[in-house]
């Protein structure tokens, strides 16, 4: 057996002869455990709301979406169309018109966008099921609409108002300063019908109406769009789909993913995951101060043991990795401890939902074995940098 690892194990799994070092080895073990299982539950909670958050960004955004390099339209042509459907891989694709839009209703008024859609929008994304209030568009009567909850808050508005109709304002294009509203201003009414909710940021953007209506606002021609949205059959075939649709479309299209689309999104779930990291690591990093200060108790307290070792033979570079070993065993029993711990209530959380966001919503956590590595690393490094420096303390000077 590797002798500096059998003291090691001596070292650490012995009772010493003084309480107060083992009462200090005690609070250094219960420190990496209540550290690591910090660290691994933050950061499944951090990976459950990262996915509770996309799935939304998937039941509103497609795969991937087509739109002209040059100008804010598309002449939807029969060779585009071609082009398309002659991809393997595209499931679905849909026409959509988008504009700023001012929305009028009983004097109150508010900004944001229209979203003119074809009957076959469900099949690119699920946004029918989060409807709250009311139902989807429904496409035998032309002139209804589905607003955004903040949409209906920001309006006081319902549905199905028959009284008094929502009014969308869009300016004419090339008018430049609104002078009069009959003359610079192209409008229409639409009936509410339904409020979805996502989240506050596309609650208070959309407004879905029939895209023939969107036309007739913006004063499009029939095969006149904003966009091309794509539902794809195995979204591991995604980007191979994107290129050659690309090369067959040419460089005055442009096609953005789902994440291209919400890249500011994205960039601040992962900012907030590192910096949770970085500031749990931190916090780790003075927990593992109590593991530097029970070795150094440890050699202290076997300072008469290390004189005869020394004297015996043993280097001073021997005696060091006993030390060394101790450190990264005590770090790795509280490393398996911890995480096994945290492991059980990520699961148990997920199964029961322990705690709550809402009375019906259960906090997000996800179980994810990149989780588990990086805690795992993160640990061993850490526990093994304070090893070294507790060992640091053994010299000449001490042992004779």
């Amino acid at each position: 057996m590797n002798f500096p690892l059998y003291i090691a194990k001596r070292y650490l799994f012995s009772k010493s002869s003084n309480n107060t070092i083992n009462i200090i080895t005690i609070i250094a073990a219960i420190g990496v455990i209540i550290g690591t299982m910090a660290l691994f539950i933050v950061l499944s909670g951090f990976s459950g709301l990262k996915t509770f958050s996309i799935n939304f960004l998937q039941t509103s955004d497609p795969d991937f979406k087509i739109t002209s390099v040059k100008g804010k339209t598309i002449d939807f042509s029969e060779s585009i169309k071609s082009k398309i459907e002659e991809i393997n891989g595209i499931a679905h694709y849909t026409k959509v018109v988008e504009e700023r839009a001012f929305f009028d209703f009983k004097n109150k008024t508010h900004l944001a966008s229209i979203k003119g859609v074809e009957e076959n929008y469900l099949k690119i994304n699920n946004i029918d099921t989060a409807i709250v209030v009311g139902n989807w568009i429904d496409f035998n009567f032309t002139n209804n609409v589905v607003v955004g909850n903040q949409i209906s808050n920001k309006l006081s508005m319902g549905i199905n108002d028959y009284l008094e109709p929502l009014k969308i304002y869009v300016p004419k294009a090339g008018s430049g300063y609104v002078e009069s509203i009959k003359k610079d201003v192209n409008s229409v009414y639409a009936q509410p019908s339904g409020i979805f909710m996502l989240n506050e940021e596309l609650d208070k953007k959309y407004a879905f109406i029939p895209i023939a209506l969107a036309q007739e606002l913006l004063s499009y021609k029939p095969n006149q769009i904003s966009a091309i949205e794509v539902k794809v059959a195995n979204l591991d075939d995604r980007d191979t789909i994107i290129e050659n649709l690309q090369n067959s479309l040419g460089s005055d299209y442009k096609i953005l993913t789902r994440e291209q689309l919400n890249a500011v999104f994205y960039k601040m779930l992962n900012t907030e995951n590192l910096a949770s990291y970085l500031i749990f690591t931190l916090i780790l990093i003075i927990a593992l101060f109590n593991v530097i200060g029970a070795l150094i108790m440890m050699i202290f307290d076997k300072k008469n043991n290390l004189k005869t070792l020394y004297n015996l033979g043993a280097t001073i570079k021997g005696i060091r990795k006993i030390f060394v070993l101790q450190g990264f065993l005590l770090s790795f029993f509280g490393l398996l401890i911890g995480l096994t711990l945290a492991i059980i209530l990520v699961f148990a959380q997920q199964r029961f939902g322990f705690f709550m966001i809402t009375q019906s919503l259960a906090f997000p956590v996800e179980f994810q074995f990149w989780n588990v590595i990086v805690v795992f690393f993160t640990i061993l490094v850490l526990g093994s940098i304070a090893s070294f420096i507790a060992s640091s303390r053994i010299n000449e000077k001490i042992l004779s």
